[in-house]
């Protein structure tokens, strides 16, 4: 009987071996696939700003070459852009309706905020879609982000 202990303590000793080796395995494994996708995040970001900014002086080249005087404002944020062009307004062929006290007052100033309307619904932003409920947004962030528009 004492040896049939001794197995049931040795099989007990090598399964907390195996299960601290598997969870190790896994941890070790979360934290590069979440390295990795950092990197291809920042690797992807650095693409689209770079493709953006091509196109966009791709674009102003045409506008020059065409004899088309086009104007370049930038806005520091979203409530400059509604002093300039009102609480709703086309930006880019969309309506887009400015954040305001009485409407998703959690949006105002933060970057993430979208405005644009789609076959009539409201995108607000991707991580909220309709708003959020009261005023402090979990996710809210100050839009240092310029915005772009031509005259």
């Amino acid at each position: 009987m004492e040896d049939w202990w001794k197995i049931v303590e040795m099989t007990t000793e090598e399964m907390e071996k195996f299960f601290q080796e598997v969870g190790s395995a896994v941890e070790s494994f979360a934290e590069e696939v979440g390295e990795t996708i950092e990197v291809f995040g920042e690797q992807l970001q650095e693409i689209i700003v770079s493709e953006v900014d091509r196109h966009l002086q791709d674009f102003l080249d045409f506008l020059s070459e065409t004899g088309i005087e086009a104007e370049i404002i930038i806005f520091e944020d979203l409530e400059e852009f509604a002093e300039e062009f009102g609480e709703e307004s086309e930006l880019f062929g969309f309506n887009f309706k400015r954040p305001t006290p009485e409407n998703h007052p959690a949006c105002i100033g933060c970057q993430h905020y979208h405005g644009r309307v789609y076959n009539g619904n409201l995108l607000v932003c991707a991580m909220h879609p309709y708003g959020w409920d009261d005023n402090n947004c979990p996710d809210w962030e100050s839009n240092t982000n310029s915005k772009f528009t031509f005259d």
